[in-house]
């Protein structure tokens, strides 16, 4: 899998943004030798499962410039890196617990350029900022991660979605729902991509 993959589902990005998700292989791979933030069976399917998967948020919403976004445990830079190439009029905010994934975070970020992308070693918990939505992919159960960032959402509204939460998960999500106590929307990422591997992933959006 390559980065056309990204252009296939994307054909309105434009040449820039498409060389910079080309470059995305040379650079994870680099990095991925020092700091392993990528598991060594995935590395071969960066755009599908790491790049693409991303971009389900992408295939949602159209962030309107302006917009803020944090990225909880971004890990090697997933969502945030992949959507902030997508919208880059839109402002991301990285944070992981983990400093030296952050450091392969900002050393990409450099090397592609990306002027709307700041990154922290950060829990949420101890974030004090508002944004207009929280993106993340799967790091903990639901309703612990709206305990950590439900006080991270400002009221002022850019966007036709509510502001509020973006969880890009697979599986059952019933119970963990259930007990969220939030207003929801699952999006079901293979209506999107028909690649074998969403077919059990969906994007989850949550408002209050």
């Amino acid at each position: 899998m390559n980065h056309e993959l990204i252009s296939a589902y994307f054909p309105e990005i434009n040449t820039e943004q498409l060389e910079r998700f080309r470059m995305l292989d040379s650079l994870y791979r680099e990095w991925n030798a020092a700091i392993n933030v990528i598991s060594r069976k995935d590395i071969d399917f960066l755009y599908e499962r790491h790049v693409l998967h991303s971009l389900g948020i992408a295939k949602v919403i159209r962030f309107a410039p302006g917009t803020s976004v944090l990225d909880v445990g971004t890990g090697g830079g997933f969502p945030g890196i992949s959507l902030a190439i997508m919208f880059p009029e839109t402002d991301f905010h990285l944070i992981d617990s983990i400093g030296k994934k952050i450091k392969v975070v900002k050393a990409v970020s450099e090397a592609l350029g990306l002027q709307n992308v700041t990154a922290e070693q950060a829990r949420a918990e101890s974030l004090n900022e508002k944004y207009d939505f929280i993106v993340s992919r799967a790091v903990t159960s639901l309703p612990e991660f709206l305990s950590w960032t439900r006080k991270n959402i400002t009221k002022r509204s850019l966007n036709p979605l509510h502001n509020g939460i973006l969880y890009l998960k697979g599986g059952d999500l019933g119970e963990e729902l259930k007990e969220c106590g939030a207003k929801y929307q699952i999006y079901h990422l293979n209506r999107y991509f028909k690649e074998e591997f969403f077919s059990t992933k969906s994007l989850v959006h949550l408002w209050f």
